[in-house]
């Protein structure tokens, strides 16, 4: 009766008719081995599926020990800070790191069965690529210690977040100031894109759409499909899935992006159509990556590097020998709240006939700038005013044109059209031009 007990070198040995000693050399490759010794035990390591241990032959040798690390799509943000915090804990341990970079299901697969047939690794970490029951057998049939990082893996110690808690909070966090009209831009189901984001297990943003339609209903407003936008992951793509947003009749007052690089896309888009934020738009995005506090944007925080070293830390427990308890070990996520986000602005209320008449040249003014006619845009903020350019009317009315009409583009702009005004001269700089280069001059 055949049994599942794994090899030993004794058990190759035994079956060669050599000793171990001569095993352990025909194993590293020695020399001093007779080609017909080395070919039968090379033989029996095969019929008997013999793994030698890598982390034996390490220490043997006094070599240093490896850890490999499967990671997708190693150059976005969050998948460089795991790796940058796993890296440190493996480093002070004293390991050797081998990064494997995936960009496909194919690419996947062919690093776990080079790490579990072949045993390169003393141990594994993979980082939010699902594994399948099969693949996860045959690591513990190779005896090769194996945790998992942002992914639910049965059997595995794991270190993960809730996805759909945190579409909650981010939601929750809008709803809380106010909000009722929210927009979700996150990663598509359709197409090759999402068929192969789907085939390496990247699901986090529908479980993050999950929890944001949860939050919605908790709170009584209703799910509107038009406020969901879903494309391929990327700031170029989130731009334009939010501009369909911002072109709408009744555009949302705030929009709860997937990820924090998607957010970024939601945060040109406003810039674009000239919609300012946070008085206009509030963005809420997802990771808190280390460009997001530069770019003062309220976000989910999860602890990015945090679960790389934990990841590191369990792996090491194992390596050690030591039982890891609990096998699930979930990080806790936070909102934080930065510059992107507040109150919905309370519509005008009172206002007189002068300024709905400023107003209303002003939003002639700025379709023209959206357009790309600043000229036509200082032309149309002077409204046609029956006072000459030349006279005080004519020079304030101007002036007040110009701070509505450019007061969405920015802080910066704002100033820069009221200096210019002044000198019945005006600077104006369009959505995405470089505050610091000088802009279109307009007289008006």
């Amino acid at each position: 009766m055949q049994t599942s007990r794994r090899a030993t070198i004794a058990d190759v040995a035994a079956a060669s008719g050599v000793g171990v000693g001569t095993v352990s050399r025909v194993i590293n490759g020695a020399a001093n081995v007779r080609e017909a010794t080395r070919a039968s035990v090379l033989k029996v390591i095969e019929q008997l599926g013999y793994r030698p241990s890598h982390l034996a032959a390490s220490l043997s040798r006094g070599t240093p020990r490896t850890v490999a690390i499967v990671v997708p799509q190693l150059t976005r943000p969050s998948a460089v800070m795991r790796l940058a915090g796993a890296l440190t804990v493996l480093d002070e341990q004293g390991y050797e790191t081998v990064v494997c970079n995936v960009d496909t299901p194919q690419q996947r697969d062919h690093h776990l069965t080079a790490l579990a047939s072949r045993h390169r690794a003393d141990g594994v970490i993979v980082v939010s690529l699902r594994l399948s029951a099969a693949q996860v057998a045959a690591f513990r049939r190779a005896g090769v210690p194996l945790v998992t990082i942002d992914v639910v893996t049965p059997g595995v110690p794991q270190t993960l977040t809730d996805d759909v808690a945190g579409g909650r909070l981010a939601t929750g966090h809008l709803l809380a100031l106010g909000h009722r009209r929210i927009g979700f831009v996150g990663d598509t189901m359709r197409g090759a894109a999402a068929a192969s984001r789907i085939g390496l297990g990247f699901i986090t943003s529908q479980h993050r759409l999950t929890g944001y339609r949860q939050a919605l209903a908790a709170a009584g407003v209703g799910y509107d499909r038009a406020l969901v936008r879903r494309g391929p992951h990327g700031p170029a793509n989130a731009e334009a899935l939010a501009g369909g947003l911002l072109a709408l009749p009744d555009p949302p007052s705030a929009v709860f992006a997937a990820s924090d690089t998607q957010a970024m896309g939601v945060l040109a888009a406003a810039d674009r159509y000239g919609v300012s934020v946070p008085g206009d738009l509030s963005v809420v995005g997802f990771d808190d990556i280390e460009s997001a506090s530069l770019l003062g944007l309220s976000t989910v925080r999860q602890p990015l590097v945090d679960s790389g070293a934990e990841g590191a830390r369990r792996l090491c427990a194992l390596l050690r020998g030591e039982r890891v308890r609990p096998l699930r070990q979930r990080l806790p996520l936070e909102v934080v709240q930065r510059a992107s986000t507040a109150r919905p602005r309370p519509p005008a209320v009172g206002a007189d006939a002068g300024d709905a008449a400023v107003a209303g040249s002003a939003a002639v003014a700025e379709r023209a700038a959206v357009a790309g006619s600043a000229a036509g845009a200082g032309r149309a903020a002077a409204g046609g005013s029956t006072a000459g350019t030349g006279s005080a009317a004519g020079v304030a009315a101007a002036r007040a044109a110009v701070r509505h009409a450019f007061a969405p583009f920015g802080s910066t702009l704002t100033r820069t059209a009221r200096a210019a005004a002044a000198g019945r001269l005006c600077c104006v700089r369009q959505p995405g031009m470089n505050p610091f280069l000088p802009g279109r001059s307009v007289g008006f």
